[in-house]
């Protein structure tokens, strides 16, 4: 049920008696948080915030649960609404909202309607300053709140998907206001597309089905950043790991990282587990749907539902039931039977808990940075999507390496002099 109209908060979250244990999940994840444990002591001391007003429409675990107390602990406003329908934790929803003043509006499993009226109360703050994971509350305030688009000074987006809609929107010059591609930082996509999606998507396939990797045959569709982790990490799990591929250069680097490359229409045939992570549309279609071995599982870990051709899927199926939490069985009208995991949303965060918080330390750390980089230099910033500054981003690394007690070496001054220049040879 929503929260009681009532509190002090405005919010729509499920129940405010979660609020204690998202207050201890929350304490726990900031524990591997050491990065952003630092900015945000720089920033109470600073308050390089104060006053802007942020809307945030990111997934609401615990870890977003740090970066918006950072925020707050800065100076800032924030509001908080979700990314993704499934991948609310309501536990961590109602401890923002009772324990730290602020306003939520997600609830996990809510269907379209709510989710977008949830945006549209998150854009009723007013913000100077817009955080996304997927491009939706930008795409809302470009199309139906256009009224909201002034006074916005910046946004940053967290994933791929979004930030290939982005640079869409600015290549057709529609695009408001500059946003900064988080995703594209090298401490992002390097370490939580690789190392934090690889874990994390194997965790809720394995929490939602209980099934065995070992001896399967997996199918991993598209070998970005996320598609090279979920490869590794399955094989290291004893999967036969097959990867499809659309770009030439990425399914050769596959071949020579030892994985089998070939079609997806010819993996259909064989794959017992597919994996979807390309961010684009009908990856897993009818042509795919007709070859598929009766009791092929089917998982999306690239952002949003469509990655899977559920539609045409439904269409084919005589009966469709659940038979765990989050596995709804197909039952084909040729007898075959099509598992789909999480609805088709992101596996990881529907039936598990998204990355590990101490991979999203130097994501969330790029983008508080970025929110006051933001801030700061807006008015010198055209409307377009611009990349982390290498700054930022090396900050980042270094603070990291700090944290876990790592040093490396520098350059000496005659190894700058001869980086440098071109007059000395062999």
């Amino acid at each position: 049920m929503s929260a009681n109209p009532q509190a002090a908060v405005a919010c729509d979250v499920k129940d405010l008696a979660l609020a204690e244990l998202g207050k201890r999940r929350t304490e726990w994840a900031f524990q591997t948080m050491p990065v952003l444990q630092t900015i945000r002591k720089q920033f109470i001391k600073t308050q390089p915030l104060a006053g802007i007003r942020i809307a945030a429409c990111l997934h609401v675990t615990t870890e977003t649960a740090n970066l918006m107390i950072t925020l707050r602990d800065g100076g800032a406003i924030p509001v908080v609404c979700a990314s993704n329908p499934l991948s609310t934790q309501d536990d961590v929803a109602a401890t923002l909202v009772e324990h730290y003043g602020i306003p939520v509006y997600a609830i996990k499993g809510e269907n379209s309607e709510v989710y977008y009226s949830h945006i549209l109360a998150a854009i009723d703050h007013r913000p100077q300053i817009t955080m996304d994971d997927g491009c939706d509350l930008v795409t809302v305030l470009h199309t139906k709140r256009k009224d909201a688009l002034e006074g916005v000074l910046g946004g940053t987006e967290e994933t791929t998907t979004g930030v290939i809609r982005l640079r869409a929107m600015s290549k057709e010059g529609v695009l408001r206001y500059p946003v900064i591609a988080i995703n594209d930082a090298l401490t992002k996509h390097l370490f939580d597309n690789r190392y934090g999606t690889g874990q994390s998507t194997l965790d809720g396939i394995i929490r939602s089905t209980n099934l065995l990797l070992a001896g399967m045959i997996v199918v991993v569709a598209g070998y970005g950043w996320c598609g090279r982790g979920v490869a590794m990490r399955a094989r290291g799990m004893g999967a036969n790991v097959i990867v499809t591929e659309i770009d030439p250069t990425k399914a050769i680097e596959a071949i020579m990282d030892g994985f089998r490359v070939m079609s997806m229409a010819e993996a259909a045939t064989i794959g017992d587990l597919f994996i979807t992570l390309t961010g684009n549309k009908s990856v897993i279609a009818k042509e795919h749907f007709e070859r598929l071995k009766s009791g092929a599982m089917l998982a999306n870990s690239g952002h949003f539902n469509v990655e899977i051709d559920l539609e045409t899927l439904g269409r084919m199926a005589s009966t469709r039931r659940q038979v765990r939490e989050y596995v709804e069985e197909f039952a084909l009208r040729d007898g075959r039977r099509v598992y789909v995991l999480g609805e088709g949303r992101l596996i990881n965060l529907a039936a598990a808990e998204g990355h590990p918080a101490s991979v999203m330390d130097m994501s969330f750390a790029n983008q508080a940075q970025a929110v006051e980089y933001l801030v700061k230099s807006h008015a010198s910033l055209e409307k377009r999507v611009y990349a982390v500054p290498e700054e930022l981003d090396k900050k980042v690394a270094r603070m990291k390496l700090e944290s876990m007690g790592v040093k490396i070496d520098r350059l000496t001054p005659e190894q700058e002099r001869y980086l440098a220049s071109w007059s000395e040879g062999t």
